[in-house]
């Protein structure tokens, strides 16, 4: 069985996402704004939500830009954290095969994906 979702939205690179702040007398990251935008949004349109899967998966991806611009493989640890932090996945580390395709969607960048359990 597939599971497939949209998420609409310009999905962010994860290089430069992050700050060193300090804590008190600790240092500690903090996400940048517009990676904890998306986060929020993609956790609100994701209809896999709690899905909870606990197998080895395929997982395949089209990610829309608005130009040819951004690296595509920035985008995809950003998707798969995201895909955990939903409970759609148990873990990202269960993915054993990966597709992606930048295409060029100036109108609506957005992301489709497809989860495929396999056995192995």
């Amino acid at each position: 069985m597939k599971f497939s979702a949209t998420i609409i939205g310009k999905c962010p690179s994860k290089s430069n996402q992050y700050e060193i702040i300090k804590k008190g007398a600790t240092p500690s990251l903090k996400k940048s704004a517009s990676l904890a935008a998306y986060e929020k949004s993609f956790y609100l349109q994701c209809r896999l939500r709690g899905l909870g899967m606990d197998k080895m998966f395929k997982f395949t991806m089209d990610v829309f830009y608005e130009n040819m611009k951004p690296d595509l493989d920035n985008c995809l640890k950003v998707v798969l954290d995201c895909l955990q932090q939903c409970d759609v996945i148990k873990n990202d580390n269960q993915c054993v095969e990966i597709h992606i395709r930048k295409l060029i969607d100036k109108r609506e960048p957005r992301i489709e994906f497809t989860l495929e359990p396999v056995d192995l």
